[in-house]
């Protein structure tokens, strides 16, 4: 309903005869990825509408790699398909740059923006203005099978290194049972099997470019990262991995067929709730792996709400960004749900809450979050900022070519060193075609 911001103001109107009868709802279309956090959120919108009567929502939910080509192909050319849309720290600075983003600096006080992890908001924030408000915030760690690693002889360190993660894959697959010692993502996508191997290469002191924005797969790190992945998913790793990104292998750990899953943080409360994880008592967590370069094998990301430039409905769609990522939401949660399965990763208030911190991966979850740096993601200097990514618009496309290159070697259609070159190639290529290198 455009131009009347409460269900009272209307009715104030009709009482004075300026409006005869009530105005049609204002509908507000929100594009979401099909995460579990955001399929809760669906479920809760009615506590949304009761609040809002004069806002109805429309849902649109997509699989990560879908959401992502959908929202940017909206953004990009206006369209005004979606009212709020969710993205992430990757796309939010630079979309942000571009005026494509309404700024977030005007929500109330009561919001208390200032509350939002330091780490996080940053990452969402251009020259002051924040252009989006964090449903969820995360990084990555590993989440093992207790009974497995005893009944293998090995206790878990909390702060691993990958020797150790391979000697227990090893220890824990029993390929006759279906258990398999490591599942981790191998389906192509620059957010997808990129945002781990990544993360994995950075430890292994791996670049994406070097200072001058030369492609660094060519160079001895990237060869011994994507070699050891390869070697852990195809000694111990499930069938079909190459298929495999963030919610199939969700499925195949809470039904007890992974030892380990080195994943996102926010993958915790859906381990460890007994509705949903046969293996719910069992799990234990720990820091990503390293391989002593002084850097950890983990990410850093916000999922987050954004309003477009192009919507008909600002005053809508920021009311429902506010209320979704708002203290009252994560309360809202904790009433109906529980403590363990409010959205992590992005207040602080929250990791200050003393029901929270008994939540077991609470710890940890804010422990990797902290030690996640965008600003100095590598062993060696690189001139991006970004872990899992590199923040430049041109990324996206360059990132999920390298991926399907990745996830080629993983199926076994071609060599981990064919793969190498290929990326080498395409990004060189990519990087030359957009000015940054001659």
């Amino acid at each position: 309903m455009k131009g009347f911001g409460t269900a009272a103001s209307v009715a104030g109107l009709i009482a004075a005869g300026v409006l005869a009868t009530p105005l049609a709802a204002e509908k507000i279309t929100i594009a979401t990825v099909n995460n579990g956090d955001m399929i809760r959120m669906q479920g809760l919108t009615d506590a949304f509408t009761a609040a809002h009567p004069d806002i109805e929502v429309e849902w649109v939910t997509l699989e990560e790699n879908v959401l992502r080509q959908r929202v940017t192909t909206d953004i990009a050319t206006k369209s005004g398909q979606y009212d709020v849309m969710t993205i992430g720290t990757y796309e939010v600075p630079i979309w942000g740059k571009q005026g494509w983003l309404l700024s977030l600096n005007d929500l109330p006080d009561s919001y208390d923006a200032g509350d939002i992890l330091p780490a996080i908001r940053g990452g969402l924030t251009v020259d002051g203005e924040m252009y989006a408000a964090p449903f969820y915030g995360e990084s990555s760690m590993v989440m093992y099978r207790k009974d497995l690693m005893e009944k293998a002889g090995l206790t878990m360190p909390e702060a691993p290194t990958w020797d150790f993660i391979k000697e227990a894959a090893a220890a824990m697959t029993d390929k006759d049972g279906e258990v398999y010692g490591i599942c981790l993502r191998g389906k192509a996508g620059w957010g997808e099997n990129m945002a781990f191997l990544s993360a994995m290469a950075n430890s292994y002191g791996a670049r994406w470019f070097d200072e001058n924005w030369n492609p660094q797969f060519d160079g001895e790190a990237w060869k011994a990262a994507l070699t050891d992945y390869l070697d852990l998913m195809n000694n111990y790793g499930p069938p079909g991995a190459s298929s495999n990104g963030f919610n199939e292998n969700l499925a195949l750990f809470q039904t007890g067929k992974c030892g380990m899953w080195i994943d996102a943080t926010v993958a915790a409360s859906f381990v460890t709730n007994p509705t949903d994880s046969q293996v719910a008592d069992q799990v234990g967590f720990a820091l990503a792996p390293d391989k002593g370069l002084g850097k950890r094998g983990n990410w850093l990301w916000a999922w987050a709400l954004g309003v477009p430039a192009g919507t008909d409905s600002p005053e809508a769609a920021k009311a429902f960004v506010e209320w979704a990522t708002s203290k009252e939401y994560l309360e809202l949660v904790a009433e109906k749900e529980g403590w363990a399965n409010v959205p992590p990763g992005t207040r602080t208030s929250l990791y200050e809450n003393e029901e929270y911190q008994k939540v077991p991966f609470a710890k940890m979850t804010l422990d990797s979050i902290n030690s996640a740096d965008p600003n100095n993601p590598t062993v060696d200097p690189v001139p991006y900022v970004g872990v899992q990514f590199v923040a430049i618009p041109e990324f996206q496309g360059i990132g999920t070519a390298v991926g399907q290159q990745f996830s080629a070697a993983l199926a076994g259609n071609v060599s981990a060193e064919q793969a190498l070159n290929n990326a080498q190639q395409l990004a060189k290529r990519e990087m030359t075609k957009a000015g940054y290198i001659k």
